[in-house]
């Protein structure tokens, strides 16, 4: 049987070349799709406050979701990644002109401009993924930084993520967190039963 780490470097690998294959109109679209899915959702609805990932060009389009909350009046958070613990901390912030470059050439809030966000129990977190299985579990970029995080986090988890990106069944370990629901341009899938 093949190492698991093999198996996740190889799946990644497939999961980043659909992703970079992707026409930008194609993108687009499913996109617009996902975002109306999610916005659409009965727990976004009653979200207090959003957390979300900013995303790459690889990635399900959060920036409209970030304008969305903020204009909807409530807190959007985003994260900050600290490499030294691969630990990582949401900040609020108002709009993504506050954003700046960071890590992995993600854009992150700056901490001498935004506040920490505080953890509520009514809050929704979009958690980024380059593959989803069925049962919630999520292919990440290999550094542990979501899991860390959720381990603690008590309010309802998203996952974002194009049907062509996920399995049946993912390998996965004992620290990995499944999401609550999996949103795809195809479909909303409630997983956990978790509702606030």
């Amino acid at each position: 049987m093949k190492n698991v780490r093999e198996q996740k470097r190889n799946l990644r690998a497939g999961f980043r070349e659909i992703r970079e294959r992707m026409e930008p109109g194609r993108k687009r679209r499913l996109d617009a799709a996902i975002l109306g899915r999610l916005l659409s959702l009965r727990e976004y609805k009653a979200a207090g406050s959003v957390y979300t990932y900013v995303s790459k060009p690889i990635e399900v389009d959060t920036f409209s979701l970030i304008k969305a909350v903020s204009s909807g009046g409530r807190k959007v958070a985003v994260p900050l990644c600290f490499p030294e613990t691969c630990g990582m901390g949401f900040y609020e912030i108002r709009s993504v002109g506050e954003l700046k470059n960071g890590l992995y050439g993600v854009l992150e809030p700056d901490p001498s401009r935004s506040r920490p966000a505080l953890s509520g129990g009514n809050a929704l977190c979009i958690v980024p993924g380059l593959g989803f299985d069925s049962k919630g579990y999520r292919l990440g970029y290999g550094k542990g930084y979501y899991d860390r995080f959720l381990s603690g986090f008590h309010g309802i988890t998203v996952g974002l993520c194009y049907s062509a990106c996920t399995k049946w069944m993912l390998p996965h370990g004992y620290y990995d967190r499944p999401v609550d629901i999996l949103i795809t341009e195809k479909y909303a899938r409630r997983i956990s039963g978790k509702h606030f």
